[in-house]
């Protein structure tokens, strides 16, 4: 097992996580006058976060805990010690291993230089710690990594004068051990979550897919089977396990389509929703979105359709999934009718028309009460853009120990807003679109080097794959298969052809790769 399993697996129960604690943590975190142990109980994290620390006591202080005791220590400190929902909302992004994320900058105070330029933002912010304890973990960094004071930002600036005062300061204030959030959770009932649901979501590069998924209780969490198709009406199994930590943490281990995946869901607080993400066991780079809504209820949702688009003239067969589509009527708006192929409950599959006069904009796509605003009809694209627009690919392989990080682009119709102009804020998305893809140097310096040549090379989906890790002879200076590209992604529509591009910075392997980079 590796640092990244214990999150997503079963725990054991209370009773043991305090004997475990008494016995193989308190004799170095002593028991204080209010009966609390020294630094343990004055944290806290996600399952993530605490599996992070509970490697780094066995790494570094020779902490004897089997993977059993692992377990059960993380699921006893994330629903003792963990974030409310509201506090993890913003950082979510990390947690799900989202690639191609660009954190914003911390305006308040110099958190991105002291903080960010070793480790994301996130992971200051999945923490919860008054501002003594803050001073500890700065005490704990510079004792464990002494060059931080003298690297690039620390050196231009009086570094621990700022990280030993003002730091732990304003980190006890943005993101303190006792909030109103973590109290009103720990009183919360917590939601069961077995149950069927309706399920959709988006993979980028393959497509959108929907169905439904039955949870069950089992040992210490659930079993889940998935019953989905794509959007091309492939059917799609899978089934897993997973462990609800802090009430609302899902965390899942299972397969999909055969492969072997993880999940990172939240759950709402009345239990009626499930969103995040999945992702292949090996190449968490590789995934999608998941949104789910609990069948039973009296609420109708859209939660996904097969494609967002429709080009007026054409007609198109487009399937809604979802809950409570069983009931009402199905409407596009005007200059679009829709014949109705099948329907159930939890999917509707449709022949809709658009008239070659139909107005082109976004459109809210409705079923009775249900509605989606995501949705457009289309002439003719104004504009493709490529998402993402920055990147990070790794090379990887060539009988190296750390295999390729591969990148994920899509090329995506727009058009103009308002203001006539494209790549402004208010054009309208109309979605991802067949494309052609090749890679340009991004610069002067990477047509220098070739780096178009060496760097690696795009699939017909936007998935590109880095070229092999090590030196290569064939490359000025002898290095290794590194670049900075230009993706351009080219759509045809109609007689009009229209690229997007993208920069993507192929770089290095990562040798480590913990929970929450």
């Amino acid at each position: 097992m590796t640092i990244a399993d214990d999150a997503f697996a079963a725990g054991g129960g209370a009773t043991d996580g305090r004997a475990l604690i008494q016995e193989r943590c308190s004799s170095c975190h002593q028991k204080e006058a209010d009966g609390t142990l020294h630094r343990i109980d004055h944290v806290r994290k996600t399952p993530e976060g605490w599996t992070m620390t509970l490697f780094r006591m066995r790494q570094f202080h020779g902490v004897a805990l089997s993977e059993e005791e692992q377990r059960t220590l993380v699921a006893y400190f994330a629903d003792r010690q963990g974030l409310a929902p509201e506090e993890t909302a913003p950082y979510r992004y990390v947690l799900e291993r989202r690639p191609a994320v660009v954190e914003e900058p911390v305006t308040d105070g110099d958190l991105s230089v002291m903080c960010a330029r070793c480790h994301s933002v996130a992971r200051v912010g999945l923490q919860r710690r008054d501002a003594d304890e803050w001073t500890r973990l700065v005490n704990f960094h510079l004792g464990q990594w002494p060059t931080i004071e003298y690297s690039a930002q620390g050196r231009d600036r009086k570094w621990w004068e700022i990280a030993s005062t003002q730091i732990p300061q304003l980190l006890g204030t943005k993101f303190p051990f006792k909030t109103d959030a973590w109290t009103d959770w720990q009183a919360a009932p917590k939601p069961d979550l077995a149950g069927r649901w309706a399920v959709a979501g988006h993979r980028p590069g393959i497509g959108s897919y929907g169905g439904t998924a039955t949870v069950t209780k089992a040992e210490n969490g659930y079993r889940v089977t998935y019953e989905l198709t794509d959007a091309a009406g492939k059917p799609l199994s899978g089934e897993g396990r997973s462990v609800v930590y802090t009430g609302y943490e899902w965390r899942g281990t299972g397969t999909l389509d055969g492969k072997p995946v993880r999940e990172v869901f939240a759950a709402s607080r009345d239990g009626s929703r499930l969103d995040g993400r999945w992702f292949l066991t090996q190449q968490d780079e590789v995934g999608g979105s998941l949104h789910a809504l609990r069948i039973g209820g009296t609420a109708s949702a859209i939660l996904g359709t097969s494609q967002s688009f429709l080009k007026a003239g054409t007609t198109a067969r487009i399937t809604l999934w979802g809950a409570g589509l069983d009931r009402g009527e199905i409407a596009f708006g005007p200059g679009v009718s829709a014949k109705i192929l099948s329907r159930s409950p939890t999917a509707m599959t449709v022949e809709a028309t658009a008239a070659a006069d139909a107005a082109p904009g976004a459109r809210s796509l409705t079923v009775g009460g249900a509605r989606t605003d995501g949705f457009a009809v289309y002439a003719t694209l104004d504009s493709v853009r490529v998402e993402p627009d920055y990147a990070i690919a790794r090379i990887g392989g060539n009988s190296g120990p750390v295999p390729p990080m591969t990148a994920q682009f899509e090329a995506v119709g727009y058009l103009n807003g308002p203001d006539g102009k494209p790549g402004t804020e208010d054009d309208v998305r109309v979605g991802p679109m067949p494309a052609s893809w090749n890679v340009e140097p991004f610069n002067e310096a990477a047509a220098q080097m070739q780096d178009a040549k060496f760097a690696g090379a795009m699939g017909p989906t936007g998935l590109f794959m880095p070229a092999g890790a090590g030196p290569n002879p064939q490359r000025q200076f002898g290095t290794n298969n590194i670049g900075d590209l230009k993706i351009v992604g080219t759509v045809q529509d109609g007689s009009a052809t229209l690229t997007g591009s993208g920069r993507l910075i192929s770089t290095v392997q990562r040798w480590n790769d913990p929970p929450i980079h």
